[in-house]
């Protein structure tokens, strides 16, 4: 039988793995949307089941745009996870978010183009709402554990705004200075599919974004190295891990509500008769409670 784990851990550049993980695992799923990025690490952070993931491969090799997205959320979802802490590497777009920083951001701004963020299509119509992309009530515990944590010299912002750009390569100055005269706070690459997908997979979803450097509007950004880069990736590693070993204490003592658990209660439009088999057998892990 499957072991289950009801809090979910994807791992950000620079993160591929938890060091304090215990009673280790690894579980190969398959999914009606391809493979996960890498196999799924079962185990146990202070007796708490926790799956972790790689986003990009245990060795990095997938591109933001490669990224199987659907495959990893549904693999999540055959684990039985409810929650899910994504840590995602990013760039600051303001002076008051400073690298090595870490942000929990409560918006997104969609500026991808070619990702597979729903699992609908293909004979069924379902529209989630997505006016507040990030759980609250998760993002306040992650919040909480990056103070606890006590890190020094680290500042928390406990909103902000994640500009989610396609890449791989970076942001022109023209287009950081716009995202800038939006009012956004970070920029990466991954998060808003992610973030999309746990909510049709009615997982509860929230964002630790580690600031590894400015982005290019900032005067200094062209002294800034690949070595400076690596040195902060590894530093919000090892920051990432003490925070979410104390989030994941902070879930399970105390499993918040969360209205993502629910999500497709009135999000499907198409009668379920309606729904051709093939596309019913491909979703059912996600439709078969409301059938």
């Amino acid at each position: 039988m499957m072991a289950k784990a009801p809090i979910g851990i994807i791992g950000s550049s620079g993160l591929y793995k938890m060091d304090a993980l215990q009673n280790i695992r690894e579980v190969n799923l398959q999914t009606p949307f391809g493979d996960p990025s890498d196999t799924i690490t079962l185990g146990t952070l202070n007796n708490i089941p926790v799956a972790f993931l790689p986003r990009h491969g245990r060795n990095h090799t997938l591109l933001p745009s490669e990224l199987p997205f659907r495959a990893n959320i549904h693999a999540m979802k055959q684990l039985e996870v409810e929650y899910i802490i994504s840590a995602s590497a990013v760039g600051s777009l303001q002076t008051g978010v400073k690298p090595l920083d870490m942000v929990v951001p409560d918006q997104f701004i969609d500026r991808t183009k070619n990702r597979a963020s729903t699992f609908f299509g293909d004979g069924i119509v379902a529209h989630i709402a997505f006016g507040d992309p990030i759980c609250p009530n998760l993002a306040g515990i992650l919040a909480d554990a990056i103070m606890s944590a006590n890190i020094p010299d680290i500042n928390l912002h406990r909103r902000g705004t994640y500009i989610c750009m396609e890449g791989p390569a970076f942001s022109t100055k023209a287009e950081s200075n716009l995202y800038r005269s939006w009012d956004a706070t970070i920029i990466g690459m991954t998060n808003l599919p992610e973030a999309k997908l746990a909510r049709e997979a009615e997982i509860s979803y929230a964002t630790l974004a580690l600031v590894t450097d400015y982005d290019c509007w900032h005067p200094d950004h062209d002294s800034v190295t690949v070595d400076i880069v690596l040195a902060n990736l590894q530093r919000n590693a090892v920051n990432a891990q003490k925070v979410i070993q104390e989030a994941v204490k902070q879930l399970d003592a105390n499993p918040p509500v969360s209205e993502s658990h629910s999500a497709l209660k009135n999000a499907i439009l198409t009668s379920f008769d309606k729904i051709p088999t093939a596309t019913k057998e491909k979703i059912w892990l996600f439709i078969k409670k409301y059938l």
